[in-house]
């Protein structure tokens, strides 16, 4: 019997690297974008099918439950693009090592924090 094989898999319990916590992240907004795609479809109808439904549009944009769902969907594609730039940056062959990996991903966190606070400083 090999006991070196795990017991428990939990995976509230396994500690992810930096790295497996950005590469799900990625995933998980790429699937939050396609999912917020006909919220997207349906504001831009509402703000270009006429003035007067651009007035209402721009009325309704001042709830603060819409601000929010925009503030996350902004969210979701900030992070998106950075990672798929590193991603880029990577096919290059910089960052690839372990460290460069690790690096990147911090980065990728870091970059998108900064662009969802303007993001909310705008909204808000």
């Amino acid at each position: 019997m090999n006991d070196k094989r795990p017991v428990n898999l939990d995976l509230t319990t396994i500690k992810f690297p930096v790295t497996a916590i950005a590469s799900i992240t990625h995933r998980v907004t790429g699937v939050a974008i396609f999912v917020a795609l006909p919220i997207l479809l349906w504001m831009m109808d509402r703000s270009l099918a006429s003035p007067e439904s651009f007035a209402d549009f721009k009325q309704l944009m001042t709830s603060p439950l819409l601000k929010l769902v925009v503030w996350a969907i902004l969210a979701a594609l900030f992070y998106h693009l950075v990672a798929g730039i590193r991603h880029l940056i990577m096919d290059t062959g910089v960052g690839e090592t372990l460290e460069g990996g690790r690096r990147g991903a911090s980065a990728t966190f870091i970059v998108t924090a900064v662009l969802i606070l303007l993001a909310g400083a705008w909204i808000w």
